[in-house]
């Protein structure tokens, strides 16, 4: 990696996918474009108070919105499975034979990807399928509200994977009087139902990018299935933040990302992190 510790990849993730060496990576998570069929977009707004302005607030002060940006993306494929498959014969190839892959997807594709990842990994090999639960955004009201995403685990070798019981976060219990002070007081290991709140509006996490994920729900993969010292691979990086949880905990990364939204993002995220190895990206643009 050039002496680097970590590195951000701005080009189509399967040329730089096949240019890694095999068995090189501990642990692989991805969140793929759900292919929704339309495009994925944030505004950024800034907001003042104004006599006349087009919104009311607190206490019925008026304030100016103004429209000072737009990240988006592309969210469509006409064969999807087909986009995947190579990407994700190659994250087989890349990871270390107790690595593992966390594939992050929504209730559209989910069913589709799994029997595409049983076909490469083994149907040995599935894991969990891990339930991210929040209550944040849009509510139908012609069926149930859509409000959680799902997460594929697969180790590579089913009977050799990493593993960290004792470093995962422990949540509390919902009826904490049915087990006693000390296991209540300690929480309990989460289950393959997680229930954390997605990014909000005014977040200090908040970076602009439409699909960024929680800390929270990627520190716990991370801490789980990877070691201290080891290689982290996210080749859908975004925002970037398996990059921020790495640094955090003491693991080295690979981010790949072909958006430039993205990579300005990311740019602006570790702008003070020097123990990056920016490829792709002009030099004085990666301060």
């Amino acid at each position: 990696m050039g002496g680097m510790e970590n590195k951000i990849i701005f080009e189509d993730n399967l040329p730089a996918l096949q240019a890694m060496p095999s068995e090189s990576v501990d642990l692989i998570y991805i969140d793929p474009p759900f292919n929704t069929g339309k495009e994925q977009a944030r505004k950024q707004i800034r907001v003042e108070k104004a006599e006349d302005g087009d919104r009311i607030g607190f206490g019925g002060n008026r304030y100016q919105t103004e429209v000072i940006g737009e990240r988006a993306y592309r969210d469509y494929f006409d064969d999807y499975l087909g986009f995947l498959e190579p990407r994700l014969l190659e994250a087989y190839r890349v990871l270390r034979p107790d690595g593992s892959l966390y594939f992050h997807i929504d209730y559209r594709e989910v069913h589709y990807c799994k029997v595409l990842l049983d076909e490469i990994f083994g149907r040995e090999s599935f894991l969990n399928e891990i339930i991210w639960a929040y209550d944040f955004g849009g509510r139908s009201k012609t069926r149930w509200p859509a409000k959680h995403d799902n997460i594929l685990y697969y180790a590579k070798d089913p009977s050799h994977y990493t593993f960290n019981r004792d470093e995962v976060d422990r949540i509390p219990y919902m009826a904490p009087g049915l087990v006693g002070q000390q296991k209540a007081e300690r929480g309990k290991f989460p289950t393959d139902t997680w229930w954390h709140t997605i990014v909000g509006t005014n977040s200090k996490e908040k970076t602009g990018y439409p699909t960024q994920k929680p800390v929270g729900v990627l520190r716990r993969i991370v801490a789980a299935s990877s070691q201290p010292g080891g290689l982290v691979l996210d080749f859908f990086a975004g925002s970037g933040t398996i990059g921020e949880v790495c640094l955090e905990l003491g693991r080295r990364f690979i981010l790949v990302d072909n958006n430039p939204q993205a990579i300005a993002v990311m740019q602006e995220r570790f702008s003070d992190v020097h123990s990056i190895e920016w490829v792709g990206v002009q030099p004085q643009s990666a301060s």
